[in-house]
């Protein structure tokens, strides 16, 4: 419309409403993105998503599961190259957290590193927004989390939730089937049962699944493990 042209040119102008087009545009990509969940069950929480499998690619080159920490993990829906270098600032903040106070960081304070960065760059001129969101998800002395930080910077945390190109139909059967106190099995079933439901590509992609558990910290599950599941 003639009245919002020029708004979306820069970051640092709001439109005469109050929107940041910019950050929407951003928001924009994140649902193209690979449909991610994150879960929480009774001792913890599942990351899940779809990587390419093809013959031809190496599947370790392309990471959408990452480990921030032995016991925080973060997937990610959008730019996967916004996500890869979040989530190495993040790798250093959670080392420099540990060496500093001899202790794990939490994972409250890992989301803020990265949404604090997010919203760096919704504020000045001839930056763009990260187009990238994560849900990231971990076990501290709080119990489980699964934090979203979206491209504004935001955070929200949630008991179960989706991002990507599927979340809409993800999240409807997330509220219809997540239960408080489920189980890591119950959890793990139903993150994949929601990717086949909400991703028509599955067949040239592969499931891609990490636990992090008060007992075993990140783990991501093998082919195998997750071949029993379908």
């Amino acid at each position: 419309m003639p009245e919002y042209m020029g708004y979306d040119r820069t970051i640092a102008v709001f439109s005469p409403d109050g929107r940041l087009f910019q950050v929407e545009y951003a928001k924009e990509a994140v649902k193209r993105g690979t449909t991610c969940l994150g879960i929480v069950f009774k001792d913890g929480a599942v990351l899940a998503t779809l990587k390419p499998n093809s013959s031809l690619i190496v599947s370790t080159s392309m990471e959408k599961i990452f480990q921030v920490d032995e016991h925080i993990g973060a997937v990610a829906a959008g730019f996967l190259a916004d996500a890869r270098v979040l989530v190495n600032q993040s790798r250093v903040r959670a080392q420099v957290h540990k060496i500093t106070y001899e202790e794990p960081a939490d994972v409250w304070s890992i989301a803020r590193v990265i949404g604090d960065r997010m919203q760096v760059s919704t504020l000045y001129a001839g930056l763009r927004p990260f187009g990238v969101s994560f849900l990231i998800s971990g076990f501290d002395k709080a119990g489980p989390h699964v934090i979203e930080a979206d491209p504004s910077g935001t955070l929200f945390e949630w008991q179960a939730y989706a991002l990507g190109r599927g979340a809409v139909l993800a999240n409807k059967i997330l509220r219809q089937r997540w239960k408080p106190n489920m189980s890591e099995k119950d959890a793990v079933s139903l993150a994949v049962d929601i990717l086949n439901k909400t991703e028509k590509e599955k067949k040239e992609a592969a499931i891609d699944i990490a636990i992090i558990s008060s007992s075993q910290n990140f783990r991501k599950l093998s082919k195998e493990e997750i071949n029993k599941l379908k």
